[in-house]
C-alpha cells in the first residue's frame, strides 16, 4: 500500500527524519514506535502532506505522492487523525460526520438556488451513511451530543468514524489511545480491528503503549535519531537489545 523510500527531512542542519524506508503492506496494521525526537510524527507529516522531504519518495501503490497537498491525498483514500482530536466543537456527532465527504452539491452557493432537490437527495445519503456509521461506533446515543462535550475517548471514536465517510485506503493513526480510559480504549480496538477485516482498512499507528500494540499490529517497525531501527512481530521488538537500548539504556520492555 504504502513504500517509503530513503526519506529525510532537515531543519536547520538538523535531521529530523534521516534515511527512512519502509513499506506498510495492504490490509495490515503496522505500528510505528520510538523514544520522543525519533522522527515518527514527522514522518506522519511528510506521509499526510504537511512537510515536504528534503530528499526521498513516498509512494502510494506505485503512485508518486511525494509532498501531494492533503486535500489531493483525501482523495486519494490517505486520511489522518491526529493525537488531539480535531472535531468540529460547535457541531453535534451527526454534523461531524455529514460534512467529510468532498464536493458535495450544497458547497455551491449557485447550487443552493437552482439544485435545491439534487442537495437536498443528496444529504439524505451522506445522513444515512452517517447514522449508519455512528451505530457501527455505538455512538448512537451522542447522535445529536455537540462534538465539543464528548469525552477524549468519544473524540477519537468520533475521528474514526470521520475516516468512514470516504473511501480510506490507508488510515494514519497519531497515538489515537493516548489520554483514553481503559473501557474507551478497548472499543477503540474493537472498532479498528472491524475495520481491518471488515472492511479491509489498511492502518499505520504511532503508539507508546505496548500492550495496546499487542492486540492490534501484525509489523512493528521501531524508529530512533530519525532512522529505522528494526522492524518485525510485536514479541521480538520487546526482546529485541537494541530497542531496549533506544527505550531504557538497559532492562526489558513490558
Amino acid at each position: 500500500m504504502l513504500n517509503i523510500k530513503d526519506v529525510s527531512v532537515n531543519f536547520g542542519g538538523i535531521k529530523a527524519v534521516n534515511k527512512a524506508s519502509m513499506q506498510i503492506e495492504t490490509g495490515k496494521i503496522t505500528g510505528l514506535i520510538g523514544p520522543n525526537g525519533a522522527g515518527k510524527t514527522t514522518l506522519f507529516n511528510i506521509i499526510a502532506g504537511n512537510i515536504k522531504p528534503t530528499t526521498g519518495k513516498v509512494m502510494l501503490e506505485e503512485h508518486d505522492i511525494t509532498s501531494l497537498p492533503s486535500h489531493e491525498l483525501f482523495e486519494r483514500g490517505v486520511l489522518r487523525t491526529f493525537q488531539l482530536a480535531h472535531e468540529f466543537s460547535n457541531m453535534t456527532v451527526l454534523e461531524n460526520l455529514m460534512v467529510v465527504p468532498a464536493m458535495q452539491t450544497g458547497e455551491k452557493i449557485l447550487n443552493t438556488w437552482f439544485q435545491r432537490k439534487k442537495i437536498e437527495n443528496e444529504e439524505k445519503e451522506i445522513k444515512e451513511k452517517a447514522l449508519e456509521v455512528i451505530n457501527f461506533l455505538k455512538l448512537d446515543h451522542l447522535t445529536y451530543e455537540l462534538a465539543g462535550n464528548l469525552s477524549g475517548g468519544q473524540k477519537k471514536l468520533l475521528e474514526l468514524g470521520r475516516t468512514m465517510m470516504v473511501d480510506a485506503k490507508i488510515v494514519l493513526l497519531d497515538e489515537v489511545g493516548a489520554g483514553v480510559n481503559r473501557t474507551l480504549l478497548n472499543d477503540i480496538i474493537d472498532i479498528i480491528k472491524k475495520l481491518n477485516r471488515e472492511k479491509n482498512y489498511t492502518f499505520f499507528m504511532i503508539e507508546h503503549d505496548m500492550n495496546f500494540l499487542s492486540k492490534l499490529c501484525d509489523k512493528v517497525i521501531v524508529m530512533t535519531e530519525g532512522s529505522v531501527l528494526v522492524e518485525g512481530g510485536i514479541d521480538e521488538i520487546k526482546k529485541d537489545e537494541k530497542v531496549i537500548e533506544a527505550y531504557l539504556g538497559r532492562g526489558r520492555i513490558e
